[in-house]
């Protein structure tokens, strides 16, 4: 199966889903080793210990590879699952969340993906728009989502939620995503992840908890 770049991604029924997936892990080794300019088809080939040929028949070129790994990007992230029940009160939610979104962004492999789709977003807007769309953005509604069922039952008092889903997603991450990312600083302990998720919770609902 070929599958044109800028395409959607499917799997079909009768392809050799543990070689696609050896082709995936291949690719997403080189480019986070080599970057999106520094790969090749044929470095992938040698790193996933396939032929050239078999590469071709499940990818066109790097970019459809690329866009493939996003994909899988996505549904990991999706599998990353957080239970907003709109009945529990708002600080033991926030925290349990805080700590599952750190956990999926600071995850080892996780900074390299997201340097590749900022490094190439400007030249490849769709991949870019459909990594937020799938990756950030829908963990924004979800808690956005969460914190009006709050407002309703009078725990919260917020006028735009999805403005505060945002501040408090950028709170949970503050001084621990952006060294991770930019290679400043490893991935953040479970005790200074819980200590930064603590005070933005604290800060989120000193602004809107309802008085």
């Amino acid at each position: 199966m070929v599958v044109a770049a800028g395409e959607q991604l499917h799997i079909v029924p009768d392809e050799d889903n543990s070689k696609r997936r050896q082709i995936l892990d291949g690719a997403r080794k080189v480019f986070m080793d080599l970057g999106f300019d520094g790969a090749s088809m044929g470095e992938i080939a040698r790193a996933a210990q396939v032929s050239k040929g078999t590469l071709y028949v499940y990818f066109a070129d790097k970019c459809a590879l690329f866009e493939a790994i996003v994909e899988q990007e996505a549904l990991q992230h999706g599998q990353v699952v957080f239970s907003f029940d709109p009945d529990r009160e708002a600080e033991t939610t926030l925290k349990e969340f805080g700590l599952a979104y750190l956990h999926l962004v600071c995850r080892p492999g996780g900074g390299s993906a997201i340097r590749t789709v900022m490094a190439i977003a400007e030249r490849m807007p769709d991949v870019g728009r459909r990594y937020y769309a799938r990756v950030l953005d829908k963990s924004i509604n979800r808690l956005s989502a969460y914190l009006r069922a709050r407002v309703a039952s009078g725990d919260l008092a917020i006028d735009d939620c999805d403005l505060a889903a945002s501040q408090f997603m950028e709170l949970a991450k503050a001084s621990l995503f952006l060294p991770f990312v930019f290679q400043a600083a490893p991935a953040p302990s479970e005790e200074r992840m819980a200590e930064v998720v603590d005070s933005a919770t604290r800060m989120f609902l000193a602004a809107y908890k309802a008085r």
